[in-house]
């Protein structure tokens, strides 16, 4: 029987969706963390669980040709990565396979190996970065499975410009006394710093508060502005909840714009702090590139785009379709989703704002019938009103972009058998960590073959 403390020598099997390397010990399962898939390893058992344990890299033994040595000094401790220790060839194929094992095992289906588009620029790519404020002042990431705040100095997933910035926020904390939030006693004013840069090297703030003001917002305004002169704007956005939700519901302009421009696929797109924007620019074009493909457009359909944030998808769309209706439920979003639509001259586009089920259930008691649905849901995938909708509208293709394989997976085995997969595809939107982005194509039983455009 394993116990915690005990040390083992182990073969790595492969990687559980997380990442950690998978063995086995007396036929129980046993993730690693920072052990590579064909490695022998010594390891020591950390924690023992009902059905898997879990446990700590002691010494590699015999190592695989795919081990790196971390780049970044702060890899150990912090949660943001998570693939630093392998090859970038290796990420891509356990990013692949994971994508099918979750479409195997949860959604009944097996697709086959899954082509992944890799990224050009595995770092410094992330337009959006919501850093945790901790008492200290502490501002990075969450150590890995904990609420513990890694002070990290400056990030390698995001742009150069955000470390000044981070560390402009950091001294004018210490400066003015001002305190971070406390998630145990909730108290305290400073929870995450919100930084959103675009292609042009500007950027625009956010500084997450429990608190509808700020001792000393001068003093800060014209720290970050010093610290970035591309900055565009500094917001106060309000979260007096008690929960893990970074965002809240009120905003205040303290300089300067509230909001930032940017551009994806040849079109401009007005982007305020709630507005979903995908985070990397050159595989979010890759990525709407394939949902044009397998959306199959020839000029005269009806495309029905639910959680579509500012627009991006549809709008990219709209080119190729005869109609773009957009679904979203935030309602700033809603109003970029139209400015963005009223820049770039695309006037075969309309935004409801509207939960997403809610809305595509209205959309088919009042006669919608799409040709193409896309969806781009949050991490936990559809809702099952919104499975129940879209599968009342009966659009032949419904294209479907998640962050997440396991909720795929879940949802192309809710919608079977009415809809098939018929195409699935990775793209490597988030290198160095365990996360991957899937677009998947589902094709309604008895629908004619679609056209290629």
């Amino acid at each position: 029987m394993l116990r915690q403390g005990q040390r083992h020598t182990v073969p790595v099997e492969g990687y559980s969706s997380q990442g950690l390397g998978v063995a086995r010990i007396d036929g129980q399962v046993v993730f690693v963390h920072g052990a590579l898939a064909g490695e022998t390893c010594e390891v020591r058992v950390q924690h023992v669980g009902h059905s898997a344990a879990w446990a700590g890299l002691e010494r590699v033994l015999t190592p695989s040709p795919d081990r790196l040595e971390p780049n970044c000094p702060y890899y150990a401790q912090c949660g943001g990565c998570q693939t630093r220790h392998m090859t970038y060839p290796a990420e891509l194929a356990f990013k692949s396979g994971k994508v099918r094992e979750a479409l195997r095992r949860i959604g009944g289906v097996d697709p086959g190996p899954v082509p992944i588009r890799g990224a050009d620029r595995p770092d410094r790519y992330r337009g959006k970065v919501q850093f945790p404020v901790a008492p200290g002042p502490a501002i990075g990431y969450f150590q890995a499975r904990t609420h513990q705040v890694v002070d990290v100095a400056d990030c390698l997933l995001t742009p150069a410009l955000c470390a000044p910035l981070r560390a402009a926020l950091k001294d004018w904390m210490t400066a003015h006394a001002v305190p971070a939030y406390d998630e145990r006693t909730r108290s305290g004013l400073i929870r995450h710093l919100y930084i959103r840069t675009n292609a042009q090297g500007e950027a625009l703030v956010c500084l997450m508060a429990n608190s509808h003001s700020l001792p000393q917002e001068a003093a800060l305004v014209e720290a970050l502005r010093a610290a970035a002169p591309g900055l565009t704007g500094v917001v106060l956005g309000v979260n007096r909840r008690g929960d893990n939700v970074i965002l809240g519901d009120s905003y205040r302009t303290l300089w300067g714009r509230d909001f930032l421009m940017d551009a994806l696929c040849g079109l401009t797109f007005r982007l305020s702090v709630p507005s979903f924007f995908q985070v990397n620019r050159p595989q979010a074009e890759a990525l709407y590139a394939l949902a044009a493909d397998f959306a199959g457009l020839t000029g005269t359909e009806t495309l029905l785009d639910l959680y579509c944030g500012a627009g991006a998808i549809g709008l990219t769309l709209a080119r190729r379709a005869g109609e773009v209706i957009g679904v979203e439920t935030v309602a700033s979003a809603v109003d970029d989703a139209w400015e963005n639509a009223r820049r770039n001259g695309v006037t075969n586009a309309r935004f409801l704002r509207a939960d997403a089920a809610q809305a595509a259930a209205q959309l088919a008691a009042q006669g919608l019938r799409p040709d193409v649905v896309v969806v781009d849901p949050p991490r936990k995938g559809l809702a099952p009103e919104a499975v129940e909708a879209v599968a009342a509208m009966a659009p032949p293709r419904l294209v479907y972009l998640s962050c997440d394989p396991a909720t795929l997976a879940r949802d192309v085995k809710a919608l079977s058998p009415a809809y098939a997969l018929t195409r699935v595809h990775a793209v490597d939107m988030f290198p160095r960590t365990s996360h991957v982005e899937t677009a998947a194509l589902l094709s309604r039983a008895g629908s004619p073959a679609r056209k290629t455009p």
